[in-house]
């Protein structure tokens, strides 16, 4: 059952946690970084299991890194049988939970392979039937949330509105009052609760009525980010009436910068290079992509593209085939576009080193799908965003963004559903040589250095992931 299910002697000693993500680079990527910070920082030893069933090319490539070092061990489980499941309609979270749940079915017999016994089970938000099993063998289940704390709060408070509310919640005549924090307007909602009717919204709402069930939730954020937010899951009421287990804010979790140089940004100007990426799993309609392609030729600036096979279909349709999509960009973007934007742009087909690009001296700008991982990214680099949400809680995060934060600007608000050239130029000019984009790259960069003192030895970040691991070495 996959490598290294039983460890060696030499590391037997260390304690041991285990860290179960469900399939989706979104997902296994912060749940990586944590093992590894736990591993490196905190002097753990970590069992990594790996849902392999429909795992991305990317995915695979992931967690076979070389950056992995000895006391992580990456435990593939069993691929299941999910054919009599699945169709080409079924939407990524059913796809996700009922993947998960069959993955899942021998979940009971790896742990108690594992010696010693592990101190504690990590798994995400789209995990949670490992509950059950955890608590029959007394392990301790802790979830870490990947996505905001604004998220979290409005899920927390779903159950709730969910029987209360009558209708549709796009269709509420107001605002939702998320307890203590910021309003969330109907149009910014979730694309898994906009549809009541559907196993999507089922879903979610099952896997988030279990948090309670947790012995813990970290949190993918910090104090100088969400503030307001984490101040209200401690001390609001309505939380502690859930009640809901303590919140540990743990993050910037992201992937670290690797030595590669990105040659191509090498030869631009200082904060000049416009990143243009919308996440792993996102896609644009053909209409989009060409509108997109004109927008930044008009805008002049520079820029670096990572560009995929448009899709008419859905957002998300490279969710779970990350990293293989090896189609010839000119076979969608415009005629003579690579040939006239010349030196000034750079595309880059389906993936490119993302953090080593923002975190390099010459980018002065992400245009991005404000996916959380994304977000905390470009933030912890001190890089302003160009916000283009495509699924998800993605308008969520996109208006934390511009409107409370004030990192970002909209890309456009479209004109059915298209957003428009001269609007993507119009963003792309301001973020880069704009007096609004002085603005928010000199907020980015106070985040930045707030990002940077919360993880230090001493930090928020810091002690609040060594508070849990003092726990688990208990």
């Amino acid at each position: 059952m996959g490598t290294n299910a039983v460890p060696a002697d030499s590391d037997a000693m260390k304690p041991h946690v285990v860290v179960l993500p469900s399939p989706g680079l979104g997902h296994v990527t912060p749940l990586l970084e944590l093992a590894l910070r736990l591993v490196t920082h905190h002097g753990f030893r970590v069992s990594f299991l790996n849902i392999t069933t429909e795992a991305s090319a990317a995915q695979n490539q992931l967690l076979r890194s070389p950056r992995i070092p000895p006391d992580l061990h990456v435990v593939d489980l069993p691929l299941a049988d999910v054919s009599t499941l699945l169709s080409s309609e079924t939407t990524v979270v059913v796809r996700l939970s009922l993947i998960v749940q069959q993955s899942l079915l021998c979940l009971d017999t790896l742990l108690t392979e594992f010696t010693p016994k592990p101190r504690a089970l990590i798994i995400d938000l789209f995990c949670t039937q490992a509950f059950d099993v955890c608590e029959q063998l007394s392990i301790p289940t802790f979830t870490f949330f990947t996505a905001s704390s604004h998220l979290l709060a409005f899920s927390l408070f779903l159950p709730r509105l969910d029987r209360e509310a009558e209708g549709e919640f796009v269709d509420l005549p107001r605002p939702v009052e998320v307890p203590g924090c910021a309003p969330i307007r109907t149009g910014d909602l979730l694309d898994q609760v906009r549809n009541r009717k559907i196993d999507e919204y089922k879903w979610y709402l099952y896997h988030l009525s279990r948090l309670p069930m947790a012995a813990g939730i970290l949190l993918n954020t910090w104090e100088g980010l969400e503030p307001v937010t984490l101040a209200a899951l401690r001390e609001h009421p309505f939380y502690g009436q859930i009640p809901i287990p303590p919140v540990y804010p743990v993050g910037p979790v992201i992937k670290e910068a690797g030595a590669q140089c990105v040659a191509w940004l090498d030869r631009q100007p200082p904060e000049s290079v416009l990143l243009v990426a919308l996440g792993s799993g996102g896609t644009l309609s053909g209409e989009q992509v060409t509108e997109l392609a004109w927008g930044l030729e008009l805008s002049q600036q520079r820029f670096i593209w990572v560009v995929r096979t448009p899709s008419d279909v859905s957002a998300n349709a490279s969710f779970f085939n990350a990293g293989s999509d090896a189609d010839d960009p000119k076979s969608y973007l415009p005629e003579g576009f690579e040939e006239r934007t010349g030196e000034r742009g750079l595309v880059v087909p389906s993936w490119c080193p993302q953090v080593e690009i923002l975190g390099h001296a010459y980018t002065g700008g992400f245009m991005s799908h404000c996916g959380w991982n994304s977000t905390l990214e470009s933030v912890a680099h001190g890089v302003p965003m160009i916000a283009w949400p495509l699924y998800a809680e993605q308008r969520m995060n996109a208006t934390m963004l511009v409107e409370q934060i004030g990192v970002a600007v909209r890309a456009g608000e479209g004109s059915g559903g298209v957003i428009g050239r001269k609007e993507i130029e119009k963003a792309a000019r301001m973020t880069i040589k704009g007096e609004e984009g002085k603005a928010m790259r000199h907020k980015a960069k106070e985040l930045k250095q707030s990002a940077s003192e919360t993880l230090r030895n001493g930090g928020s970040s810091y002690e609040s992931l060594a508070s849990l691991s003092d726990q688990w070495r208990a």
